[in-house]
């Protein structure tokens, strides 16, 4: 039954979670071949009224979104109201004809907004979903990140199924595309595809196919790394990108410009190119070389330690090279190294709907541009674990002692700046008074950038310091117009500091 909203000020994170309580609510279909997903669905009328919806509440099977909308709604006018759905909707064809997706529906009922926890886990359809909501007009938004991990944790036996899934063959092909890569490559044909690097990708993928066979065809087909074209298969733009032996004599820009510039070791610059999968690798090595380094030798076993820590630059370029848009022609992925910072240009704006403000807060949900990329690469044990986004960057303040990046668009370049000392963010700062504070006060406006907001009890624990030295560093902070108060009583136990943006 519908209930009336009290809450006049809406407050989305509230039905974020509401959706997800409803999710828990889903009903297994009596099958045992495969799980179903769980499932909720939060609706909004423009009057003020709430309902919700779970996979399976009342017939085995039945989306949740579809309940809601067909179900409970069939005759309401929903124009103008929005929606909470905690998995990405089923985009157009991914349903047996004459079912419409989920997505069709959403637009259909003219929901004007839709939140959504997690995009769809099978690569094939990942983000397309998406794609055609914001293709007819709706405005589209991300769970929180910590809450789409809940979802995923909660799902995570459906969505390890719906990527093997992804294996095999679908009956038919969904029409809508997120790049021009996904399309068959007229310039290419399978001889120019890496059979060593296929086999690789093949054994740890678990496919247990062989090369050149009917079964291999399907899947490959199916994963979007080649596509029959004429009787005859062709690579895909992806899949020459992945598995290409020289995927640059066609597309120039799939690469990287890697330059060495420092004061004491002279300039150096080096182009890193092959197939993508061989890229991460090659820059990484080029990385060790010229990064500073010292031996530590305090255990029985040797140590490297480097100037700039490994697993935080691999994060950030392999993100560059999974997520970069690789439709902009004439722009490869740059790399820096100099004395004060490591700066990484990756083509391509933000994807919808995640925003730059979310970036540069590293809060921003988990959403790939190229699905099919990042399938790879994870099968490949190339990336972290899904989900995680940028928390190996965030957490450079708190298991590193050293600052955030900063992030900025240059078009057509997402530009993150990592600055290798405290010292060094006061060169490259873009907040002028950050170079008022203090070493000690600089570090604690960095780890409050993370936590978003803090008491200065907290602070106190955190930086193991006195409550008074606490209060003389937010101080300064606040006077300085870099973080500014709740606006809660400042004897109250729930007054705290926020970071100015």
């Amino acid at each position: 039954m519908a209930k009336k909203k009290e809450d006049k000020a809406f407050n989305a994170r509230k039905y974020m979670e509401m959706a997800i309580q409803v999710m828990n609510k889903s009903i297994q279909e009596p099958r045992k071949d495969k799980v179903s997903p769980k499932v909720g669905a939060i609706l909004i009328k423009p009057d003020g009224s709430e309902e919700e919806a779970f996979r399976g509440e009342l017939r085995h099977g039945d989306h949740a979104e579809f309940t809601l909308l067909e179900r409970k709604n069939r005759s309401n006018h929903l124009d103008g109201s929005i929606l909470f759905a905690t998995l990405e909707p089923c985009a157009p064809g991914a349903r047996n004809l004459p079912k419409l997706g989920c997505a069709e529906r959403i637009v259909n009922a003219r929901i004007k907004k839709v939140w959504i926890g997690i995009e769809d886990p099978d690569p094939t359809v990942d983000r397309k979903g998406i794609k055609y909501l914001l293709d007819n007009g709706v405005e589209v938004e991300m769970f929180d990140a910590d809450l789409q991990k809940q979802i995923r944790d909660a799902n995570k036996q459906f969505i390890e199924e719906a990527e093997e899934r992804a294996k095999k063959i679908k009956t038919v092909p969904l029409p809508s595309i997120l790049s021009e890569k996904e399309k068959g490559e007229p310039k290419a044909n399978t001889a120019d595809l890496s059979k060593e690097i296929i086999e690789d990708f093949i054994s740890k993928a678990n496919l247990e196919v062989a090369i050149d066979t009917p079964e291999y065809y399907r899947i490959f087909d199916q994963l979007g790394i080649i596509e029959l074209k004429n009787d005859k298969y062709i690579p895909t733009g992806l899949g020459l990108l992945l598995f290409g032996k020289r995927p640059q004599l066609i597309y120039q820009n799939a690469l990287i410009r890697a330059t060495y510039k420092t004061r004491g070791r002279g300039e150096g610059i080096e182009t890193i190119e092959g197939p993508l999968l061989l890229q991460a690798d090659k820059i990484q090595s080029w990385y060790e070389n010229h990064i500073g380094k010292q031996i530590d030798r305090t255990n029985a076993e040797r140590k490297v330690i480097y100037d700039y820590p490994l697993v935080v630059f691999r994060e950030a370029i392999i993100n560059a090279i999974v997520h970069r848009d690789y439709d902009i022609g004439g722009a490869p992925i740059y790399f820096e190294i100099n004395d004060d910072t490591i700066i990484i240009k990756s083509p391509g704006k933000p994807i919808e709907p995640i925003t730059l403000e979310q970036i540069k807060k590293f809060n921003a949900p988990s959403l790939s541009r190229n699905p099919k990329i990042m399938y790879v690469f994870d099968q490949m044990d190339l990336v972290e674990q899904r989900g995680l986004g940028f928390q190996t960057i965030k957490d450079l303040p708190t298991k590193h002692n050293l600052p955030l990046p900063l992030v900025s668009y240059e078009a057509p370049y997402m530009v993150l700046t990592f600055p290798r000392s405290i010292a060094a963010a006061k060169i490259v700062t873009d907040k002028p008074n950050v170079t008022k504070l203090n070493d000690a006060q600089l570090r604690g406006y960095e780890w409050l950038k993370t936590v978003g907001e803090v008491s200065t009890r907290e602070y106190s624990a955190h930086f193991d310091i006195g409550y008074k030295t606490a209060q003389r560093h937010l101080a300064v902070m606040k006077e300085l117009s870099l973080i500014r108060d709740n606006g809660e009583d400042s004897n109250s136990p729930n007054y705290k500091y926020i970071v100015n943006e």
